[in-house]
């Protein structure tokens, strides 16, 4: 009857895998279930990872693909185990990105910019934009099977993490630990804001390296040369510097020189240890407003600081020529005015230099002074240091724990504002009489004339900093931050550890000093962090390890893999080799074989069902054959190593397991197996009847169990398989599988898997002989075996079978033979009758080759034994070892040789 029901099972499934028939509706079913839904009144134990925010402009990219195909591995995992599960999903609103997009598709349909509109109709548009077009990643989230739970879908400008943002900032700012200054920063002069080091990517410019002179023209009067690639900052210099021993220049340290183009300003020249003599001519020119080593040096020798370009990028305030020329104009006019002058000391040449730009709008950023918003953060990175070095968040792998520290531990405070519209506007606001309030979430805003708030928004990376725990209510006392606070674990790559991990640990660590009744402490009093482990994956490269990028053309939309090989093939291709903190080579050749190994699981589950395989009570061991035991025993083995990588976030090594314990070991040899083990109509005895029980029981639980520890990585076709199996719900309501669950906690049968091991040892040798041989698949040729002598002789059905072997009979010839050492260190010869079959040529060839090799081995042995400082110094076991090397390469020589004598014989017999 159960066999019956599995065949029936079988016939449901289809003819072959594919995936676009199954997946999206498959992943509806699940949504329906209310399978991804977290519910924290549950009285299970708390799982809870919250997904890194993609921008709301965004569409899904292989770095994605990574993230959320290990974050929903886990995810998926532990729900088997019995955990309350919550997977947080939301949109960053990416402020410069968003407002880029919008801006630009304003100008191309309306011709309009943002200050056409004025500000609070563009942020309309904006939001306009967001509902139309925004969270199309959404929808390729819900196309790779990502289990979040969408009800608790956030966002960073909605209402809940808009107060989170505000009460942060108020609390910062009325500790003295957020304040306005004058600092450099990157600015963009197409976006007209100051940029994040995240948002500056450095690129290889060739430039033009001009050498001028300041001071006298006249070699015997005071003059220094310097030399610069912009030399139209030239505008801004307030001094020149050189080392303090630097002899060639003692003499001018202290005084002044004058400006080529301003009379308002004056050269002073300064000693100052930064400067290589040895470097051009050991003099730099100071630009203190538009270059960060010079803000460094005017800020040790009080340096006035002038800022030369307005927020465009256009020459500014000089009171010159130049005022109101771009940078580039600058520089061309610039230097004809000083070639003029007669400054230029060198003939103009090229020059390739590294130049930041704007990842958002592909300019080049232009170190500014500017008044800026700034986090003071001393205090937040120390508690974010002492958080890991204290165990209370583990960074894995480990070996990132350098780069957290080198970063967290010499921080520099953090430049908030954005000179935008769009985004999380700074609740300060200004009076009439120099008054600055800072308006908390619940407190009014300053009425009456004069005042007005500050137009700057802040940095996307500050909502974002709030991310653990803004999502689940803070700053309100919430069911899901008392049951899922901290959150478990942070994925993500290791490229954002300084950005985004780092500035999550300092938010999260002050908001427990500031609400320790909300959030909770860490242990023994410490501040909470947001999340106990930091796992830390790499990058996805293309197949030749570089970084994809649309100039190289080598980038690969997983979407298109999707379609092409299927979801699981795109997880499982990611999945197998995201090794911790290591970058991820990928090519469609990747793809390709996922694709093949999820048809070969397809069709070797089809092939169990058609075969009765079901779920059942295990028989008793001694009712189980030697492979029985063998692959439950190995199943086990199996299943204990991926859990303990999988607890390790050793994603690579789980999958890779799995992948050729499945295709390899099950497949490959465990199903051929059980062919031989079902009995044919016809053939039954007590003994394969028994077998026939036996077997469907065993390939059921070996299905069941691969099928449950793939499903983290492969959730379509292990979930189509194993409810085809077990007529159950489904996987992700399932249990994880435990040892009593693969060979019902026996101990391992060592003498099982020896024997399964020499009787695929002989197999695969006398498959290898007869392919050499030219033998067909089909054709059974006679062959002589000692299965009692090896201990093989439960397996002489089973290798005479899957190797194509008849009991010779009693009139055999033996025309052949292999030899062959097992595991037992016994040798077993094969003597094979292939009269009218064997190929001498082909057979000579490769004993040719075996004789060579032989032979080398048995002069490699004679050299190191008959070297006498070798024997004096070298192990006593490693001497031996190397005498049983060329004993067994001397039997082996004389077998060959032999052999080949053999086929002499032959041969001569065929010509008469």
């Amino acid at each position: 009857m159960e066999s019956n029901s599995n065949r029936n099972r079988a016939d449901a499934l289809p003819k072959s895998w594919d995936p676009k028939a199954v997946e999206a509706k498959l992943y509806q079913t699940w949504l329906d279930a209310g399978y991804f839904a977290a519910n924290p009144k549950s009285q299970k134990p708390a799982f809870s990872i919250v997904l890194p925010p993609p921008n709301v402009t965004g569409q899904l990219h292989m770095g994605h693909a990574l993230d959320h195909t290990l974050m929903d591995a886990m995810a998926r995992r532990k729900r088997m185990q019995g955990y309350e599960v919550l997977w947080l999903p939301g949109m960053d609103h990416a402020g410069i990105a968003t407002q880029s997009k919008v801006e630009v598709m304003l100008k191309e349909t309306e011709g309009k910019d943002r200050f056409d509109y004025g500000r609070e109709e563009f942020i309309e548009r904006v939001w306009e934009w967001k509902r139309n077009y925004g969270g199309h990643i959404a929808e390729q989230m819900r196309a790779i099977g990502d289990s979040v739970d969408w009800s608790r879908e956030r966002f960073t400008l909605d209402e809940g993490l808009s107060r989170a943002v505000h009460t942060i900032f108020k609390e910062l700012f009325d500790r003295g630990l957020i304040y306005r200054a004058n600092r450099l920063v990157n600015w963009s002069p197409v976006l007209r804001t100051a940029v994040s080091d995240i948002e500056v990517v450095y690129k290889d410019v060739e430039g033009e390296l001009v050498s001028m002179r300041y001071g006298s023209l006249n070699d015997d009067e005071p003059h220094v040369v310097v030399a610069t690639t912009r030399v139209e900052t030239m505008l801004g210099d307030v001094a020149v510097a050189v080392h303090p021993e630097d002899e060639r220049y003692r003499d001018l340290v202290g005084t002044t020189l004058p400006h080529p183009f301003r009379d308002d300003l004056t050269l002073t020249v300064i000693a100052d240890d930064y400067v290589d003599p040895e470097f051009g001519t050991g003099a730099v020119k100071i630009t203190p407003a538009h270059d960060p080593n010079d803000y460094a040096m005017a800020q040790r020798h009080d340096l006035p600081m002038h800022t030369i370009m307005d927020e465009t990028g256009h020459i500014a305030n000089t009171g010159t020529e130049f005022d109101g020329m771009s940078r580039e104009e600058a520089r061309v006019k610039v230097r004809e005015a000083l070639a003029k002058q007669g400054r230029i000391v060198k003939e103009v040449r090229p020059y390739v230099h590294s130049v930041g730009h704007s990842e958002r709008s592909g300019e080049a950023v232009e170190p500014r002074l500017s008044e800026q918003w700034f986090v003071k953060v001393e205090k937040l990175a120390k508690m974010s240091a002492d958080a890991v070095r204290q165990g209370d968040m583990v960074i894995h792998p480990p070996a990132q724990e350098a780069r957290y520290f080198e970063w967290v531990d010499d921080m520099h405070d953090w430049c908030i504002s954005r000179q935008l519209w769009w985004g999380h506007r700074i609740p300060i606001w200004y009076g009439p009489n120099g008054e600055v309030v800072c308006v908390g979430p619940d407190e009014q805003a300053p009425q009456g004339e004069g005042w007005h708030q500050d137009p700057d928004v802040l940095d996307t990376w500050f909502s974002s900093a709030l991310w653990p725990f803004s999502t689940m209510g803070w700053p309100e006392k919430t069911p899901e931050l008392e049951k899922f606070y901290p959150t478990s674990v942070l994925c993500t790559g290791y490229d954002i550890i300084f950005f985004w991990a780092a500035r999550m640990m300092m938010f999260a660590t002050f908001a427990s000093t500031i609400t320790p009744e909300i959030v909770g402490e860490g242990p023994e009093g410490r501040p909470q962090v947001p999340f106990k482990d930091l796992y830390l994956h790499g990058l996805v490269r293309d197949e030749h390890g570089r970084k994809m990028s649309k100039s190289l053309g080598n980038g690969i939309d997983p979407m298109d893999w999707v379609r092409d090989y299927g979801a699981d093939s795109l997880r499982f291709t990611l999945a197998r080799g995201a090794n911790p903190g290591t970058d991820l080579p990928v090519g469609d050749d990747s793809a390709q074989s996922s694709r093949n190994f999820a048809t070969k699981l397809f069709n070797a589950t089809r092939f169990a069902l058609m075969n009765g395989a079901h779920l059942g009570e295990l028989p008793p061991r001694e009712e189980l054959t030697d492979a029985d035991r063998w692959i439950l025993d190995r199943l086990e083995q199996v299943r204990a190593d991926v859990d303990d990588y999988l607890d390790r976030y050793q994603f690579a090594k789980a999958n890779e397991e799995l992948y050729h314990f499945t295709w390899g070991e099950f497949c490959d040899w465990y199903l051929e197996i059980a062919k031989t083990q079902i009995p044919r109509e016809g053939e039954s005895t007590a003994k394969t009847e028994q077998q026939g029980r036996n077997t469907p029981v065993v390939l059921g639980r070996v299905l069941n169990v691969i099928l449950k520890l793939l499903h983290p990585a492969m959730p379509f076709v292990t979930e189509t398989l194993w409810t085809a199996l077990t007529g159950e719900e489904s996987l992700m309501v399932a249990s994880w599988p435990t040892a009593e669950d693969t060979n019902g906690g026996a101990e391992v049968d060592t003498v099982a898997a020896r024997r399964i091991k020499d009787a695929e040892k002989l197999i695969t040798e006398i498959r290898r002989f007869r392919s050499d041989q030219g033998v067909k698949p089909s054709q059974k040729v006679p062959a002589r075996i000692d299965f009692v002598a090896c201990d093989l002789a439960g397996q002489e059905e089973l290798v005479r079978s899957l190797a194509r072997v008849d009991t010779p009979a009693e009139d055999f010839t033996e025309t052949a033979s292999i030899e062959l050492r097992l595991s037992t260190n016994v040798t077993v010869e094969v003597a094979v009758d292939t009269s009218g079959t064997v190929d001498i040529a082909a057979e000579r060839k490769r004993l040719d080759k075996d004789l060579a090799a032989a032979n080398k081995e048995l002069e490699g042995t004679a050299k190191k034994l008959s070297n006498e400082n070798f024997l004096a110094k070298a192990p006593e076991a490693v001497v031996e070892k190397i005498r049983e090397r060329q004993q067994i390469a001397k039997e082996e020589v004389e077998r060959i040789s032999a052999r080949l004598a053999s086929l002499d014989e032959l041969e001569k017999a065929r010509q008469k």
